[in-house]
């Protein structure tokens, strides 16, 4: 099969983000300047840089009570920073919960039951038993072709790890296992884990 995206694809279902995985999702709380606190999981978020270390994500629609994107984005913009909290398989539900459409100002930590903790170089909130958090300074926002496409890059300042993910002074992925995005309403679970070495290792 072949279509081009602008003339559709005449299936049930877009298949474009089933193609593109697994995604690792990015759990983004954030502050706005009125000190309410969001909290929201992105799917289209990746690692980008080492040096300095640098991530990003991707917003792809917008609510009716912003004026630029969603709440996360909005308060970005407002503030210039944010958090990105790693979910675990064990927190897949009350991720979920969190991402529902509520109105702004609505803290997703609370409705969703969530313990936040205090991040300790930015003012805004993480997720307190994330596997990992990082906290960000966001250094650029992109706007993408389409409505209310928005990609934010933020630079990692600080970085929490959860003592029980470390074996051998390494942050182990096996000891939290992962939530990943599929397509659809469908998710991954990483559980196994092998190593390749490059030719020239």
């Amino acid at each position: 099969m072949f279509y081009i995206p602008k003339d559709g694809h005449g299936l049930p279902h877009n298949p474009f983000n089933a193609m593109i995985t697994p995604r690792p999702i990015g759990w983004i709380s954030t502050r706005g300047s009125d000190g309410k606190d969001n909290l929201a999981p992105y799917s289209f978020f990746n690692a980008v840089a080492y040096v300095p270390p640098q991530v990003m994500f991707a917003s792809t629609s917008g609510k009716p009570d912003r004026d630029y994107g969603k709440d996360s984005v909005g308060n970005i913009r407002d503030t210039g920073v944010f958090c990105v909290n790693i979910v675990e398989y064990a927190a897949r539900d009350v991720m979920n919960k969190s991402s529902a459409s509520l109105p702004a100002g609505e803290d997703e930590f609370q409705v969703a039951g969530i313990e936040k903790a205090e991040c300790s170089e930015i003012d805004c909130p993480r997720v307190a038993n994330a596997p990992a958090s990082l906290e960000c300074r966001m250094t650029q926002i992109v706007d993408l072709e389409g409505e209310n496409n928005h990609v934010v890059f933020g630079e990692v300042i600080g970085v929490h790890m959860r003592d029980d993910c470390m074996t051998d002074g390494m942050f182990d992925v096996t000891k939290f296992n992962p939530l990943t995005r599929l397509g659809y309403r469908d998710y991954s679970v990483v559980r196994e884990v092998f190593s390749l070495k490059r030719p020239d290792d």
